[in-house]
């Protein structure tokens, strides 16, 4: 019996293991850096202060 049950994980686990190297889903988030969060961050703070200004009509922040 310990024979047959050590044979079945044995080729359970291969099976897993290819079945999820086929598998073309997303394995989650993928780490990133904390520089490229900023960056990020940063970027979309500017583009919510562009879509403002535009729609403000105002160009670079000048008044007049």
């Amino acid at each position: 019996m310990n024979r047959k049950k050590k044979i079945q994980s044995e080729f359970k686990k291969r099976l897993k293991r290819a079945r999820a190297k086929l598998d073309g889903r997303p394995k989650g988030e993928r780490y990133i850096s904390k520089a490229d969060r900023a960056k990020a961050e940063a970027d979309a703070e500017n583009s919510e202060i562009d879509s403002n200004a535009e729609k403000t009509g105002i160009e670079g922040g000048e008044n007049g």
